[in-house]
This record gives C-alpha cells, structure tokens and sequence, in this order.
C-alpha cells in the first residue's frame, strides 16, 4: 500500500492504494510507522506522495461504513496517531500532493512541513461540513496555523475545495508545478534541507513546529470521541452513504 522511493537521503512514501488511495486503518498504520521509522533509517528527510490525478481521496468512507463504535474509534485512533507521526518526524516531510486531495487528504498535508500541489484541474480542500461532520478541533487550529485564523473560519464554514492557485494564494499549499514536477520539486526542496547542519535543523524544527504537536495532543482524545459519535448520526449517515454509492460507482 506504500511504495518506498529512495532519492539519495530523501525518502519518498508514495501512497499505493487504487483507485483513491483511500485511507484505510492498514494504510494509516503502515503509513505511521514508515514516517517514524525513517529517521533510524538513514533518511535524512520525507516526500509523502499520492498516484497521477490523485494524492489521495481521504477516510476510506465506503469501509468504514461497515465498521462499529469499537472499529470506528480504532480507525480514527490510527488517523489522528499518523497526524501526530508527520507532526513530531525527526525529519522534514514534503507533501507532494499529486492530485486531488480532498478531507483527509489535506489533512495530512498540513501536519508536513511543505506542501507542493500539480497544477491542473485538482481541488483540495476541508469539505467534513457538507457531509454534516463538525470540523475537528485539531484539524481546525492546524489549518488556522497554515493559513491564518479568518481564512481557516471561512475554509472550515464553507467546506470549500479549491484549486491549485486559488490554494497557493491563501497558503494553504505553498508551491504549484507542473503536475510531472511535484515529486521532483518535493526533494528538491528536501535536499536543500538536507545540506544544513542535521543537530539545528532537528532542534530548530523541534521549536518551530512545537505548537503543531500541541495542537494534535490536546486536542486528539476529544476528537476522537467527538467524531465517532457524529459519524453515527442519522442527519451523517445518510449522506455518507450517498457518498459512498457516488464512490463505489465510478
């Protein structure tokens, strides 16, 4: 589900997991322990990266549709632990982002250090509120700390998707290429990180990124329990399903 690139000390983790590199609790898992793993071997940095077209759609809603409370907590235990893995990495994490990236997708995005979005006909974008799901208190602040506080309010409310210019221009990426540049744009950016000191790089990004570890923390067993007792709304249900059947006929 994640192929592993090697680009000299840059590591890419390319998500793997046709059509939608939908996030499942076993690509959650194996995504987690890829990130925490790589320092210790040897990568001196990260790209995470979707297929062509797409970084990936999100939550896996038709799976977990089938899940119980139990199953459900489980999965979002594992979503808000691969946050917390991309926010406290030894190591800086590019996201490639390669395609569409809508939900989850952008989520992960911002818990990296740098976002790179192809060009083309793509949206991006924190769209929970038109499925009736509350926006989670982690993922609001993380947004509000890319992009700034009025621009997450109106992004979170709206449930907006956006393409890759209008994305740059609010900060909610922060580079857009051709859409057969953004993994090589990615390492690049990598690689010139790579080249400063290893000791102030990792205790500079220690200090910088400090609050985004807070943010996933604090927030992280409240909206855990908050989602997984929206998901089970009737008023959610009803159009997850929808979704889902929207999904599952393409």
């Amino acid at each position: 589900m994640i192929e592993v690139i090697e680009h000299g000390s840059v590591r890419e983790l390319r998500l793997s997991r046709p059509p939608a590199n939908a996030l499942s609790p076993d690509l959650l898992a194996e995504l987690s322990s890829q990130v925490s793993a790589a320092p210790a071997d040897g990568a001196r940095a990260l790209v995470l990266s979707g297929s062509q077209g797409i970084f990936t759609g999100g939550l896996d809603v038709p799976l977990l549709l089938t899940l119980d409370h139990e199953g459900m907590m489980r999965t979002l235990g594992l979503f808000f632990g691969t946050m917390e893995a991309l926010a406290v990495s030894e190591v800086p994490v590019a996201a490639a982002i390669t395609g569409h990236s809508p939900a989850g997708g952008a989520v992960l995005a911002l818990f990296c250090d740098f976002r790179v979005m192809a060009e083309g006909p793509f949206l991006i974008g924190l769209n929970e509120v038109r499925v009736g799901i509350p926006m989670p208190v982690g993922v609001a602040d993380a947004l509000a700390r890319v992009v700034g506080p009025r621009q997450a309010e109106r992004l979170c409310e709206t449930g907006s998707l956006l393409g890759p210019q209008d994305a740059l221009e609010v900060g909610l990426v922060d580079r857009v290429v051709a859409a057969d540049q953004v993994v090589t744009s990615a390492v690049e950016w990598c690689r010139e990180l790579t080249e400063l000191p290893r000791h102030a790089l990792r205790v500079t990004r220690q200090t910088v990124r400090r609050d985004l570890v807070e943010i996933v923390r604090r927030s992280r067993s409240g909206d855990i329990e908050d989602m997984a007792r929206e998901w089970f709304r009737p008023e959610v249900q009803g159009p997850l399903k929808k979704l889902a059947e929207k999904l599952q006929s393409r």
